[in-house]
């Protein structure tokens, strides 16, 4: 469905971000793609969406493509029409406008009677926005903000969702509410999910695969189940030692100086 084919990509023609990044979503299938802030996991988000441009980021090498037909080099808009939408980093809403007015923008390549249906789908999925639709967006907690801006992603009734740390900041509560609704999206809708996340054992327990990004680079993939279990991401991603107890930050940091992978 979304392949993603030893892609390059370069800022300001001088600094590489992403090096021959290879990854597949299936349909109806999440993907995880974890990795420390800096290892191009957004990057990776906005080559595919199409927005590498305001900061003068390029693909350089390699393709992404979605149902067979390549993106790279199309519009933006053109690319939510495709069916791929972007929830990005920290929400992003019109703070000024209401919960209704933000959920309708993210229906404005629809017709009237679509967003109608999709605003009853948005209510439906996340029933405390009722009662808030009409609030303005900026006095909305940052859960509530999150499902905001994810009803208005899918608006478009999106085929691939891609998520950016839909759970940074938020409390725990929050964050278990928030993968569950990302596992029931897919199961009720059918729609893919390639969902970066900085909690990589909750990712990787809604995911069905997934990839690890290091200086721009993918080092490890594979089934999710697989990766849960693997010592290395036990160790360096959840902190876990091979006994089972947690691991200090002071172990942490000497483990990254050594992970395995990187040897």
């Amino acid at each position: 469905m979304l392949a993603l084919t030893n892609v390059q990509i370069v800022y300001d023609n001088t600094i590489e971000a992403v090096r021959e990044v290879s990854l597949t979503l299936g349909k109806g299938r999440i993907v995880a793609l974890l990795g420390a802030n800096g290892a191009g996991k957004s990057t990776t988000l906005k080559a595919i969406s199409g927005v590498l441009y305001p900061e003068d980021g390029e693909i350089k090498a390699g393709q992404i493509s979605f149902e067979g037909r390549p993106l790279a080099g199309m519009a933006p808009d053109r690319i939510v029409k495709q069916g791929i939408v972007m929830v990005p980093e920290g929400r992003r809403l019109f703070d000024q406008l209401t919960v209704e007015e933000n959920l309708l923008m993210g229906g404005y390549t629809r017709s009237a009677a679509d967003s109608r249906r999709g605003l009853e789908r948005a209510y439906a999925l996340f029933p405390r926005l009722t009662q808030k639709r009409t609030t303005v967006s900026g006095y909305l907690s940052g859960g509530e903000q999150q499902m905001v801006a994810i009803g208005r992603a899918l608006m478009s009734e999106p085929k691939v969702l891609m998520l950016d740390e839909p759970t940074l900041g938020l409390a725990p509560q929050i964050c278990e509410e928030i993968f569950g609704i990302i596992t029931r999206l897919r199961h009720d809708s059918g729609v893919s999910i390639l969902l970066v996340e900085q909690n990589a054992q909750a990712a990787l327990a809604v995911a069905d695969e997934g990839y690890i990004m290091e200086n721009g680079r993918i080092v490890l993939d594979g089934p999710a189940d697989k990766l849960l279990r693997n010592e290395d991401v036990r160790e360096f991603y959840l902190g876990f030692s091979e006994g089972g107890t947690r691991k200090s930050m002071r172990e942490v940091k000497h483990y990254k100086r050594r992970k395995r992978w990187l040897s």
